[in-house]
C-alpha cells in the first residue's frame, strides 16, 4: 500500500510564500507521475502542478503559472510544491497523488480521477 504524507501548509497573509512536502513510502516501482491537487470547499477537485518522476520534467497549470514550482528530490521520494505570491483564491487542500499510469499529455497527467494513490492533505489558508 502506497503511502503518501503531505507537509507544510498553513496560514498566510496574500503575497506570502509556503512550500508544501509529499513524502513517499512504499511505492511502486512503476510509479511514473506524481501531482499536487487543491479542492476549496464546494468546488471541484483541481490539478495545480505534475511531475513526472523519471525524466524529472514537469508542468505547472495555467492558474498558478509563474507563482508555483514543482519539484523532487534526489532520493525521487519527496515531492516539493513551492508556492509565492499566494492569493487568497489559493485557499483549499492540497492533496499529493502518485499514479503509474504513463500519461500522453500533461493535460491527462492533472486529472485527479487517474491517480490511485492520495494522501490526506494539507490546508493552506491565505488571508487578504
Amino acid at each position: 500500500q502506497v503511502h503518501l504524507v503531505e507537509s507544510g501548509g498553513g496560514s498566510v497573509q496574500a503575497g506570502g510564500s509556503l512550500r508544501l512536502s509529499c513524502a513517499a513510502s512504499r511505492v511502486p516501482y512503476s510509479r511514473k507521475f506524481m501531482a499536487w491537487f487543491r479542492q476549496a470547499p464546494e468546488k471541484e477537485r483541481e490539478g495545480v502542478a505534475v511531475i513526472n518522476i523519471v525524466g524529472n520534467t514537469a508542468y505547472v497549470a495555467e492558474a498558478v503559472s509563474g507563482r508555483f514550482t514543482i519539484s523532487q528530490d534526489n532520493k525521487k521520494t519527496t515531492v516539493y510544491l513551492q508556492m509565492a505570491s499566494l492569493k487568497p483564491e489559493d485557499t483549499a487542500m492540497y492533496y499529493c497523488a502518485a499514479s503509474s499510469t504513463p500519461f500522453g499529455t500533461w493535460r491527462m497527467a492533472l486529472l485527479p480521477g487517474e491517480y490511485s494513490y492520495w494522501g490526506q492533505g494539507t490546508q493552506v489558508t491565505v488571508s487578504s
